[in-house]
């Protein structure tokens, strides 16, 4: 008896500390991988709030400290080169050379050459997220300060702050171009469209089909960080965000985000917030361009994309489900009507007139038909399809202030009609001027352009 007791309480101790081992394993290691976001909160609204504004500078100094090392951020606007309304374009290459490094020996050297040495600019390496383990929708102060004075709704984050300098970004309001009325110009009449104003501004300039789509895209709905629940960012609960927080006007004020549709964290891409401008001629949405209409991209942004891609927090939070044949159909119609700027140089065809350009944008004409338009044909310069530039080429897969830097994969062809009015550049932003966009597809497609097709390139796309 004893022996049996004995052995009993031998396998005992054994399964014990087998648990115990295996319990304290758990608790040493990070939390398992999860595709879901948390849906009960563990600590007081109060706590988290506290919380996460006492780190806020912090977050906020790190996330400025990088922007200073990868970009020269001055405020340079180019001589006589304006957005459709009178905002500066920005000019010059603002992304840091590394030490020793120029433009020209950069892009004679072969990409395992650049990765090898560590030669490839920062500032074209993938762009974090203002705090990136956080994301989450974040707006550019002059956004907030319009939306609180006409509707008193705030989209102040308790705990980040839009990061790039206002002049890098869009004009604010943007002008509305209607393909159904060119005659009238800039439709918004030089103000914000909001709840407050879109019916007394359209009225009499919409049918009421696409009056109704525009109430419902400027109409506050529920949003990951902005609702009514303890599992907010905003220090009241909030009435929600509106399609044209971030296509303001139905364009862009440059609003950030990070993409629903990839998991870890750190894999998520920051979001430029696109133009709506010409969405009709394009035939591929979402961050992964899964949705084949503008339908169907209005319907995911807001039974997914405004909950991180996560309709189990968005049942928690409010999501708002649209009937697909009335509202998805009526925003759909009004954002088939937004038009690209006007571009007095263009011909029908989309290409310069000869008698309007000047030689140096002809010039870059002929540079763009040489190594641009395969993917960017006229007359809306897209092909509206995906490309891998396979930009990984280039440098060592590395964390950049929580967003992991590796392959982007394929990404979408965005058309180029009024491409100056849009800053900044690719898919994430990380390129702030066109004449960025320039030297990183010099290096990336290893075009070998001079300096004058590259000035040339640069003074072409500002026509478009």
């Amino acid at each position: 008896m004893k022996k049996k007791a004995s052995k009993h309480l031998w396998a005992l101790s054994v399964m014990t500390a087998v648990s115990m081992t295996a319990s304290t394993a758990f608790a040493e290691d990070a939390a398992p991988p999860t595709s879901y976001s948390p849906v009960v909160i563990k600590e007081s609204f109060t706590t988290i709030m506290n919380r996460m504004k006492a780190a806020k500078p912090e977050v906020m100094k790190r996330q400025m400290a990088l922007l200073n090392q990868r970009y020269d951020l001055s405020d340079r606007p180019a001589k006589g080169v304006t957005m459709s309304k009178g905002k500066p374009v920005q000019e010059g290459v603002r992304a840091k050379l590394p030490s020793g490094v120029t433009w020209d020996k950069l892009a004679e050297m072969s990409p395992d050459e650049v990765r090898d040495k560590g030669a490839f600019p920062i500032g074209f390496l993938p762009l974090p997220h203002p705090n990136h383990p956080e994301g989450g929708m974040v707006f550019p102060q002059f956004h907030i300060n319009e939306i609180k004075k006409q509707e008193g709704r705030d989209l102040t984050r308790f705990d980040l702050d839009f990061d790039l300098p206002d002049h890098l970004l869009p004009e604010f309001p943007a002008p509305i171009y209607l393909t159904t009325r060119p005659d009238l110009g800039d439709v918004s009449k030089g103000q914000l469209i909001t709840i407050e104003n879109y019916f007394e501004t359209f009225n009499g300039v919409l049918n009421p089909k696409q009056l109704e789509g525009l109430r419902l895209l400027v109409t506050p709905f529920p949003q990951q960080q902005f609702n009514q629940t303890d599992d907010r960012r905003t220090e009241r609960p909030s009435r929600g965000v509106v399609c044209f927080d971030c296509h303001a006007n139905g364009h862009t004020n440059a609003s950030t985000h990070l993409v629903g549709d990839i998991r870890p964290q750190e894999f998520r891409h920051r979001i430029d917030t696109p133009s709506l401008r010409g969405v009709n001629i394009q035939r591929l949405f979402g961050s992964q361009r899964a949705l084949k209409t503008v339908e169907d991209f209005t319907e995911f942004e807001q039974r997914a994309a405004y909950f991180d891609g996560d309709p189990v927090i968005a049942t928690k939070k409010g999501v708002n489900i649209l009937e697909r044949g009335s509202q998805v159909h009526f925003m759909s119609e009004f954002q088939a009507l937004l038009d690209f700027p006007p571009a007095p140089k263009l011909g029908i065809d989309g290409k310069l007139d000869p008698a309007k350009a000047t030689e140096q944008e002809m010039h870059g004409q002929a540079v763009f038909d040489a190594n641009c338009a395969s993917c960017h044909p006229a007359p809306y310069y897209t092909d509206n399809t995906m490309h891998n530039l396979k930009v990984e080429r280039f440098f060592k897969p590395q964390m950049i202030n929580g967003r992991m830097a590796s392959a982007d994969g394929p990404i979408k062809t965005f058309p180029l009609r009024g491409i100056k009015d849009s800053p900044t550049y690719l898919h994430d932003g990380r390129l702030l001027t066109l004449d960025d966009t320039v030297e990183f597809f010099n290096i990336v497609l290893q075009t070998k352009m001079s300096a004058d097709d590259k000035a040339a390139l640069v003074a072409f796309m500002r026509q478009l």
